[in-house]
């Protein structure tokens, strides 16, 4: 950052001032002095010219409002930002509220204890509450309405200073002899602040200032310390929390009057007195402060008695309350911004985040784009590209940029790479040459665990991350060129050879292939004197495995680091005793040293690496050559060379903040001098222009700059108008000379300047009024290739309104050119005007409207053309339409498939020819949503039936695959079926399995494989209905097996034979290649099985038991299927329910006899049977029926699926599909079979 005094506002009467604060949100000044003296001041820029803006614009007092009320001295003022109010209180113990109405201020409230003095006042951050302190102990806190909340008298203490902690839940009570006191809202004590700064301090001291950053405008790192203490006599201290127990140390080594920190909690400024030994006098200083103690800059400002400090709430300007003025300082901050390829990179910190967001502002288009990063430390830019400088995250590497997760995997490898050479490095000693010096290793040379480790993010202009590096030095200054980032710490530097997927130059390429492969990453100690050659270079990759690079880091240097600055031949690198080492680029040697008599703070070299600018951290600008002006070897040449090119042991500028060289020419630069650009050539100053803009870049004699003050106040909202071009000033005589005297004489004075952009100038004003000659002298001049064969192309035009008309297309102004195109009846210009321009639109209305036909083909191009600009944009419909008319097949089809229109696509494929390159591809379109029928279609017409098989296949259409493969002779569909199988087989995907066999049509096998599953889920206990359902699957797949081969043998015999004949040979055919007879004859067993089992069960749970004793004695014959102990306890159940005791008896003896039951449950059998047939007699009361039920049991009569009774009448129900019987009058209220659940016909 860069500081200046800009204004003093003198207080009349001399009445000397107390405090000064300023309002952060409004921009009001109130400052309080002796004598009751009250004011309140704003500053406002009063300008029209858009590029005034900011610092820049002349600012004047809109508001000077005395304010009458205080007797004594002003001691305390304080604002109230969110509700407009104004405290103010005296040596008397006054305190006055203020508000603000129609334009002026008035007293609202007053109050005065009449016991004490008002030490101290704070508002809270939400601006409810407000703490005031009195001298005697006595502590008051208010709501913003004028209501006590608490009010508190602490004995025995005297009160100095008061701060709330941003989220109004803490107090701290600074006492007069130093101590702080932490409370929280409601007065209650909780402990004493740990002073670490005041150890082995001695004497009486006071506190100064305590100020708590509340994060209105975020943080500019996560745990960034924000409560800064500071005492009189200059120790303090900056703490994360209010009981940090590691706080940040300072020692200002001045007398210490007021402290603030800036609206963004970035910059603290201490004020006060330093004591200059050399003029035995105390000079006024306002010292500015990191967070993290890092001294930033030291203003001296003149004045007797430095009383207070406020910043305004930009974070631009600060206020300082001298004796009896007001001094203004402007500040110019260090912006993290950079500016690559028309875009401006630039990042700010939000509330709600804890990243900075880096916006990547695209000038040209006004696009922006967002990245979030972490820890943040700088940007640098060079061309097309920027580097981001942050520190890694231990704990979350993939957090480091978070919008961008395509270069994750890159920040992980050097991760992992990074921690690989740390391990080598704890394995034992190694000895390597880093530059001409060697440090061995050693066992125990372990890095710490605590060391931060940092990347470098190469992204290209819109923020897309391109290369990542981690390095484990910090990054402190980063230059770039168009080859190489050179990141340096205080102690060393670190060289990165990066490669971009990019066109180089034959010149670039040379350079490229000069350094090896292996040394793309190189680092050196800035105490070290590498020659450039093989030896000195150091192999990152290998080196960095830290035997030698951590000693390297780590081993001090007397003499730090303090700026760098590079270019594609050139690095420069400057140190804080003044000296400047100068090295060679690529291969890294020490050329040169320079010794200066001060200390640099920023380095700039011109485009061909000869001059170097210096603006040392006083903000003087001066020059240092490096290499000699004179092209001669004769000393007068030399000479003469030297002052055309000025002096630049003479130069020098004072209150120099940025400076730029131009890109094109080596005695050119800009530089900003407090609010003023002056542009310098050969030395020489043009008259100043008034901005205070960054400058961006220095080209073509323009300078473009930008306004980040402004773009700061709304960073999410960047304007163009913020942007500002300035034209040095031979390009503005070259304009004015061209208009206002003539090309001939404007030629001469070119001639006597010589710039390509001059002579391209020129060469546009003389194609203007149709001077080719002069024009294609002019393009020669400044080598435009194009802008001569332009020229010579309009030398061999007749007409001079064709040349015209050519001349007005090649500035732009293509509607005048049209327009011109269509007067002259030459519509075939106009129509190829427009398709050079890509404006279809307006080709395809020209070729409409002109009158004769038009070209058909250059319609369906106009066509096919507007159809991709929809296309492109993703509004389908409206390119279908387009495609139609321009007869595109291929993008038809891709647009149909996007719609989901597959009606569409259907007809397009039909309305296609055989074998057309497009058939395949729609057929594709069709597999992937799974539309088998028509994707078979489009293969077929095509005549691709094995990829209509693979898609049969791969949709699970196994028959249609089958069916296809038999048609067309392929033999593969069998193997392709049986490994499929095997595949799902392997997986325990068995039903599906069952489910592919059946789609194949192979039926036999798919009830083979169904009897099986049905088997385990039987023995397994299943629900029985479960069991009965596979049952039936598997035996309906046997019927369909039964009746493929009657159809096949029908087929076969082609009508010749009667259909019972065809049906003996399917049996017998069967027979033939069944191997598994029980499948095939007994199919429907297990599903009569637990039909049966069922059946009982229910007709005895309705009550009908005689009838669940009938179905129960026709499960004596499925022993095979269902267990024997089931079955007959259920025979066992129904008997007794009916009476039947014989049935029942024979049913316990049956169980009891049961091999397979454990002694336990035979037992238990045996005491139940016992229990009930000592009751009831073993004796059936029906006996004939029941005799003649067990006898007609054997299989001969037909069962009822309906009652489980056995059928004795002639006529009765049978079913066609499982050919099972029913009693017609049973049958009757069924709408489905009972046993297979097929459709009662």
């Amino acid at each position: 950052m860069f500081i200046y005094l800009s204004k003093k506002i003198a207080i009349p009467n001399s009445i000397r001032l107390k405090c000064v604060s300023w309002n952060k949100d409004q921009g009001f000044i109130a400052c309080g002095g002796e004598e009751g003296l009250l004011k309140v001041l704003k500053l406002e820029t009063q300008t029209d010219d858009a590029k005034l803006k900011g610092l820049a614009a002349p600012s004047n007092l809109s508001m000077n409002q005395t304010l009458e009320g205080h007797s004594g001295a002003v001691q305390v003022v304080t604002w109230n930002e969110q509700y407009q109010k104004l405290t103010t209180s005296d040596q008397n113990g006054l305190i006055i509220v203020w508000m603000l109405y129609k334009g002026s201020w008035y007293e609202e409230m007053i109050n005065n204890r009449n016991k004490s003095v008002v030490r101290s006042m704070s508002w809270n951050a939400d601006g409810q509450k407000i703490c005031i302190v009195y001298e005697d102990g006595a502590v008051i806190v208010g709501s913003v309405d004028g209501n006590r909340i608490w009010g508190k008298e602490l004995k025995g203490i005297q009160l100095a200073h008061v701060a709330w902690s941003p989220d109004s839940k803490i107090l701290l009570f600074g006492m007069a002899n130093g101590e702080i006191h932490i409370y929280d809202n409601q007065g209650n004590f909780i402990v004493k602040m740990t002073i670490s700064c005041l150890i082995n301090v001695t004497g009486a001291i006071s506190i100064a200032g305590i100020h708590w950053y509340p994060g209105t405008e975020g943080y500019i790192e996560p745990d960034c310390p924000c409560l800064a203490v500071i005492f009189d006599n200059g120790r303090g201290q900056i703490m994360r929390y209010e009981n940090d127990e590691n706080p940040v140390l300072l020692d200002t080594q001045m007398n210490v009057a007021s402290i603030q920190w800036n609206h963004y909690g970035s910059v603290l400024a201490v004020a006060g007195c330093q004591k200059n030994i050399s003029l035995d006098k105390e000079v006024n200083t306002v010292q500015f402060y990191t967070p993290f103690g890092e001294h930033l800059r030291t203003l001296k400002v003149p004045g007797k008695q430095m009383t207070a400090v406020s910043w305004e709430g930009g974070g631009l300007r600060i206020g300082l309350a001298v004796d009896s003025f007001i001094y203004f300082a402007n500040i110019r901050p260090d912006y993290k911004w950079g500016y690559c390829s028309n875009t401006v990179v630039y990042a700010y910190t939000r509330p709600d985040r804890l990243e900075y967001s880096v916006v990547f502002w695209d000038t040209k288009n006004n696009e922006k784009f967002v990245k979030y990063v972490k820890s943040l430390m700088s940007i640098t830019t060079c061309g097309d590209f920027c580097i981001l400088a942050t520190k890694a995250d231990d704990n979350q590497p993939q957090t480091l940029l978070v919008s961008a997760p395509g270069f994750l995997p890159d920040i992980e490898r050097e991760r992992e790479k990074l921690k690989g050479y740390q391990n080598a490095m704890k394995k034992g000693p190694v000895s390597s040459s880093v530059g001409q010096g060697t440090s061995n290793g050693k066992e125990d040379a372990e890095p710490e665990s605590g060391n931060a480790t940092y990347v470098l993010v190469l992204c290209n202009s819109i923020g897309t991350p391109l290369d990542s590096k981690y390095i484990d030095i910090d990054p402190l200054f980063v230059t770039m060129t168009k080859t190489h980032v050179i990141a340096a710490s205080k102690e060393a530097f670190y060289t990165w050879q990066y490669r971009v997927a990019k066109k180089l130059t034959a010149l670039e390429i040379n350079q490229v292939a000069k350094t090896r492969k292996e040394g793309r990453e190189r680092v050196y100690h800035i105490d070290d004197t590498p020659t450039g050659t093989t030896d000195g270079t150091f192999d990152f990759a290998k080196a960095f495995a830290f035997t030698d690079f951590q000693p390297l880091i780590s081993k001090a240097t007397r003499d730090p680091i303090c700026c760098i600055t590079a270019t594609d031949k050139t690095l420069i690198v400057g140190r804080e005793s003044g000296l400047i080492q100068r090295y060679s680029l690529p291969n890294v040697g020490l050329l040169q040293k320079y010794t200066l008599n001060y200390r640099a703070y920023q380095l700039s070299l011109n485009c061909n690496s000869s001059r170097l600018a210096i603006i040392d951290i006083a903000g003087v600008l001066t020059f240092l050559d490096l290499e000699s002006r004179s092209s001669s070897g004769d000393g007068l040449a030399g000479e003469q060379a030297t002052a055309a090119a000025g002096d630049p042991s003479k130069f020098e500028r004072k209150d120099v903040w940025d400076m730029k060289w131009a890109n094109d020419n080596p005695d050119l630069f800009a530089m900003m001098e407090k609010t003023r650009m002056y542009v310098f050539r050969n030395l020489d100053p043009e008259e100043p222009i008034q901005t205070s803009g960054y400058i961006c870049n220095f080209e073509d004699l323009e300078i473009k700059s930008v306004l980040l003050d402004e773009i700061m106040k709304d960073p999410e909202r960047p304007n163009k108008d913020y942007l500002i071009n300035f034209e040095i000033r031979s390009l503005r005589d070259s304009r004015a000379l061209i208009e206002k005297v003539g090309i001939e004489d404007a030629s001469q004075f070119i001639e006597d300047n010589p710039h390509p952009r001059l002579w391209r100038l020129l060469a546009e004003a003389a194609l203007q009024k149709l001077d080719l000659k002069t024009a294609e002298q002019a393009f020669v001049r400044c080598k435009d290739y194009q802008g001569i064969e332009f020229v010579k192309r309009l030398g061999n035009l007749q007409s001079e309104s064709m040349k015209q008309a050519e001349v007005v297309a090649y500035f732009g102004r293509f509607e005048e050119a049209e327009r011109m195109y269509l007067d002259m009846d030459r519509r075939d210009l106009a129509i190829s005007l427009r398709m050079k321009l890509g404006d279809w639109f307006r080709v395809l209305q020209l070729l409409k409207t002109g009158s004769g036909d038009a070209d058909d083909a250059l319609l369906e191009q106009a066509y096919n053309a507007i159809g991709d600009y929809f296309a492109d944009r993703q509004k389908w419909v409206n390119a279908v339409q387009y495609y139609l008319q321009g007869r595109n097949q291929e993008r038809l089809a891709e647009c149909y498939y996007m719609l989901e229109d597959y009606d569409g696509l259907e007809r397009l494929a039909n309305s296609l020819p055989e074998n057309h390159k497009l058939l395949p591809d729609i057929g594709q379109m069709f597999v992937t949503v799974g539309m088998c029928e028509q994707a078979v279609n489009a293969y077929l017409k095509c005549s691709q039936p094995k990829a209509a098989v693979e898609a049969c296949v791969h949709l699970n259409q196994w028959n249609k695959a089958v069916e296809l493969a038999k048609d067309h002779n392929m033999k593969e569909i069998g193997p392709l079926l049986a490994k499929y199988a095997s595949h799902l087989l392997e997986k325990n995907k068995r039903l599906e399995a069952v489910e592919l066999y059946r789609k194949a049509h192979h039926f036999l096998d798919a009830a083979r494989l169904m009897f099986k599953i049905a088997d385990e889920e039987a023995k397994k206990r299943t629900r029985p209905l479960r069991v009965k359902k596979l049952y039936v699957l598997a035996a309906l797949l046997v019927e369909n097996y039964h009746e493929q081969m009657k159809t096949s043998q029908q087929s076969k015999a082609k009508g010749k034979k009667s259909e019972a004949t065809s049906a003996l040979a399917g049996l017998l055919e069967e027979d033939a290649s069944s191997t598994d007879n029980r499948i095939v004859d007994n199919a429907w067993r297990g599903a009569e099985a637990y039909h049966f089992f069922l059946l009982a069960q229910r007709q005895l749970y309705d009550g009908n038991v005689d009838s669940a004793m009938k179905t129960a004695l026709h499960l004596r014959d499925y022993e095979d299927i269902i267990p024997a102990v089931e079955i007959y306890s259920l025979l066992a159940i129904c008997s007794s329910a009916n009476r039947a005791f014989g049935t029942c008896s024979r049913a316990f003896i049956k169980l009891e006899s049961l091999e397979s039951l454990s002694p336990e449950h035979r037992q238990s059998y045996e005491d139940l049977a016992l229990e009930i047939f000592t009751k009831y007699p073993p004796k059936d009361n029906r006996k004939s029926e029941l005799d003649s039920i067990s006898e007609g049991v054997d299989g001969k009569l037909p069962t009822c699926i309906v009652t489980g009774r056995i059928i004795s009448e002639y006529q009765f129900w049978m079913c066609s599909t499982c050919k099972h019987c029913a009693m017609e009058q049973d049958i009757s209220r069924h709408n489905f079979c009972p046993l297979c659940h097929s459709t009662l016909t």
